[in-house]
């Protein structure tokens, strides 16, 4: 029985991990291509500029590698989550200061698409599962594989 548990956790089993790392930005919800009355209607007290206190949530699926116990090494997606990510949006305006953020309207749902796009081409063909943003303890946009 052992043996046959062991042979499933080896084989075929595919496990999930998750890296949080949080940062900091300003950003305004608003559509250049409206009125303000119109962007007000839409976005509400959003429109103004605001800030939020973000976390990033990546999780990555696969594999435990039988050399290394790892399904990947946790500091590996870290430094890949701060090089592709967390430099460009720590402290900044993610309307004007983020140059591959610029076309879009920085709304949770947008960032988590953005950031889903940064980290894909680094990671093994079917590796990352999901990117979740959470624009406050209540509030959370997630992207996944065939969004």
């Amino acid at each position: 029985m052992c043996a046959r548990i062991l042979s499933f956790v080896k084989g075929a089993a595919r496990l999930r991990i998750s890296r949080r790392e949080g940062f900091n930005a300003a950003h305004q919800l608003s559509d250049p291509g409206l009125s303000d009355e119109e962007n007000q209607r839409l976005y509400g007290k959003c429109v103004n500029v605001h800030g939020h206190n973000y976390v990033l949530e990546v999780v990555v699926t696969g594999a435990i590698d039988p050399a290394t116990g790892y399904l990947m090494d946790l500091k590996r997606l870290k430094d890949l989550m701060i090089e592709q990510i967390i430099q460009y949006v720590d402290h900044r305006n993610l309307n004007t200061d983020v140059s591959w953020l610029r076309d879009r309207i920085p709304t949770a749902e947008n960032l988590a698409l953005a950031f889903w796009e940064r980290l894909h081409p680094h990671l093994p063909t079917g590796a990352l599962q999901r990117v979740r943003v959470y624009e406050t303890d209540k509030n959370w946009a997630e992207c996944s594989e065939g969004y």
